[in-house]
């Protein structure tokens, strides 16, 4: 047995006082009252005699407590298990030679000597020294790998207590995984609080035992709190308390989750769950990570790609969709070449026409959003645009709002550089962000328009996007209006995404100005503060060539007469296919039709065929129009050519470059539309 501090309460304090207060007096008397009165001098011995009283009675006490302690103790310096004396603080005074074996002599506190089997120690011994002050004795098992580690205290005096630890082997009654899927039983090492990796500890019902420093800092800035598994995460797609649950009771084998931090929108935590058995309790140790950058990246490309497949819908639908409206619109306009405007029927037959006109304009957004709308590109001076352009926007304004047009880099004589773009798709983006910017200001304001040169002399990169140094012309949007959110910028872009109520937008808008923008080679930002209002900015590249002569527009010509020209129509779209033939044949053309490439080739191998003009579809089963006009001009070099299409497909412009005379025409097309073109062609 290891004496290792003195035994006993050292109760000599009340001695001590006294003793200084009798002193003190005597004192006194002697320097200030020794001529005087011998009454303080007699009470100060008094004092004193009592104080030596209580120093020779606190002493024998401590004595027989320490004979009766080391007494007590001496049961156990024999005993097999280790045993040990401490005082409350958990400071070891006596040890038995079993214990200086199992844990060794340098243990000088009993929370060391358990490190290596309990998760908090400090936490444990405390709560079994409560126990024992209040029943007088208390006792824990600490299922371990090979071992139970059974821990025994009786309570000793009101500062002292008696620890007595036994290893036991494992009993045979501890919760086991299930049958056929054993999940590991995890022993958790030396105590947790200082590792610099954030822990949790939980039971089956999902209340948190113990959180260590770094997993405070990462939930609660460092504080302590109580909480429920339920409480703290979200996002499983079914409750966490059921996974924990299955955890701990060995349904399953735990692993790792990304959770969302509940009431935090933004946050997410990667948390791996594993099962553990404590004091013979189950529970379930949760090791966090921060995955809200990893979650971040993620939604980013599940947008990207989201993004991607509504493009290629609105590409794949508006071919079919273009079809079905050309037909409509075509049919409406042969029905009202037969009906003027004092027939009944002129006002329904209208009707029909312009919803035809509206749905083309909604798949015309779509396309622009997903960057496969045709475009036809000039070099433009935005300034004349804005100049041909503020006199219709003066009149979307409201009565309190107003509109102003600012050319910034007049104030420095720079003048703005010319774009490469289409001028009626760069109306429509102007027009969209001004619309929204008088929206945005119910209560009125005012919206500007700012344009000026800058030249990056870096690439810019911002909003995942990277600005090439260059020359650009900017174009700035602004109002004063309600703002939007941070939450909402990076879904501002996306289609049918709209801050407006039910029935006052599409969310087509700002997806077609950013498809457009995109589409012509630019860039869209926006900057925004809530209550401060928003910026949209947009960066054209400078166009350095020589400006391109308009084509003329060709004025409305009469109809040809009939056996002028010699029209082979292909089209796979049946309906498409007879309103065009019967709209060529009304303006005096002998139109031949096939529905697909090869009937086409298959006629034009007579060689006693004239064909003046091929009209074809772009996009047909089998061989495409450009293909097989390629193939027939072998024989035939001279013919020109219309392609229709409703859509832009990557690969059709470069096509349609190396297939001289040819034109394009958009679909849908109305009469006008496409007798102008060929008239155009074959006048």
């Amino acid at each position: 047995m290891a004496v290792v501090d003195v035994l006993g309460p050292k109760q000599t304090g009340p001695g001590l006082v006294l003793g200084a207060i009798g002193a003190g007096l005597i004192l006194a008397w002697v320097i200030l009252w020794r001529d005087g009165p011998l009454l303080p001098a007699f009470v100060g011995l008094v004092l004193l005699g009592l104080a030596l009283g209580l120093l020779i009675r606190g002493r024998q006490a401590q004595s027989r407590a320490d004979r009766r302690g080391h007494l007590a103790f001496s049961l156990m310096a024999d005993d097999p298990a280790a045993c040990f004396l401490t005082d409350a603080a958990g400071q070891v005074i006596l040890r038995n030679r079993a214990a200086e074996t199992r844990f060794g002599t340098d243990v000088h506190r009993l929370h060391s000597a358990l490190a290596d089997r309990v998760l908090a120690p400090g936490e444990l011994l405390l709560r079994l020294q409560k126990a024992a002050e209040a029943a007088g004795a208390a006792q824990e098992d600490l299922p371990g790998r090979k071992t139970v580690l059974r821990l025994l205290v009786h309570r000793a005096d009101a500062e002292h207590f008696f620890w007595r630890a036994e290893d036991l082997p494992l009993p045979s009654d501890l919760p086991q995984a299930a049958a056929g899927d054993p999940a590991p039983v995890v022993t958790v090492g030396a105590d947790l609080e200082e590792v610099p990796v954030p822990i949790l500890t939980f039971g089956p019902d999902g209340v948190m035992r113990s959180a260590n420093l770094a997993a405070r800092e990462l939930l609660w800035k460092g504080d302590t709190r109580a909480a429920m598994f339920h409480e703290l995460f979200e996002g499983l797609g079914r409750p966490v308390s059921e996974w924990l649950a299955d955890v701990t009771a060995g349904r399953h084998p735990g692993g790792s989750e990304v959770l969302r931090l509940r009431g935090e929108e933004e946050r997410f935590l990667q948390i791996t769950l594993r099962r553990y058995v404590e004091g013979g309790r189950l529970g379930a140790l949760a090791i966090l990570n921060d995955a809200t950058r990893l979650k971040t990246l993620e939604a980013q490309f599940v947008q990207s790609q989201k993004m991607q497949a509504i493009g290629q819908l609105a590409g794949g639908i508006a071919h079919d969709f273009n079809n079905l409206l050309t037909a409509i619109s075509g049919h409406c306009d042969l029905l009202l070449l037969r009906h003027g405007r004092e027939d009944n029927d002129f006002a329904d037959l209208e009707q029909i026409r312009q919803n035809a006109n509206r749905a083309a304009s909604l798949v015309g957004q779509l396309l622009a959003f997903s960057r496969k709308q045709t475009l036809n590109p000039e070099v433009l001076d935005l300034e004349d645009v804005l100049a041909d352009l503020i006199h219709l926007l003066n009149r979307l304004m409201v009565e309190k709002v107003d509109l102003s047009l600012v050319h910034r880099g007049r104030e420095g004589n720079r003048p703005l550089g010319r774009i490469w773009a289409d001028k009626r798709q760069i109306e429509q983006v102007l027009i969209n962000l001004v619309v929204n910017a008088r929206d945005a200001m119910p209560e009125g304001g005012d919206v500007t328009i700012e344009t000026e040169p800058v030249t990056l002399t870096e690439d810019l990169k911002r909003d995942r996007a990277t600005v090439p140094a260059g020359d650009y012309t900017v174009v700035r949007v602004v109002d004063r209006g309600i703002g939007i959110p941070e939450h909402q910028l990076r879904q501002i872009f996306e289609p049918f995404f709209t801050t407006k109520r039910i029935g006052e937008g599409t969310g087509l808008g700002l997806s077609m100005a950013y498809g457009i923008m995109k589409q012509s080679g630019g860039f869209i930002f926006v900057d925004s503060e809530v209550g401060q209002g928003t910026t949209f900015s947009l960066y054209f590249p400078t166009h350095d060539g020589e400006a391109v002569n308009e084509k003329p527009v060709e004025t409305r010509r009469p109809a040809a007469r009939k056996g002028e020209g010699v029209v082979l129509l292909v089209e796979d779209e049946a309906s498409v296919r007879a309103f065009a033939a019967r709209a060529l044949t009304l303006r005096g053309y002998t139109v031949l039709e096939a529905a697909s490439a090869e009937e086409a080739l298959a006629r034009l191998e007579d060689k006693s065929l004239h064909v003046d003009l091929f009209v074809t579809d772009v996009v047909m089963p089998g061989m495409d129009g450009p293909a097989w006009v390629r193939r027939a001009h072998l024989d035939r070099p001279g013919v020109k050519v219309i392609f229709m299409s409703g859509y832009a497909d990557d690969g059709l412009a470069e096509d349609q470059a190396r297939v001289p005379n040819s034109v394009f025409l958009p679909k849908p097309f109305s009469l006008g539309d496409l007798t102008n073109t060929v008239q155009s062609l074959l006048g």
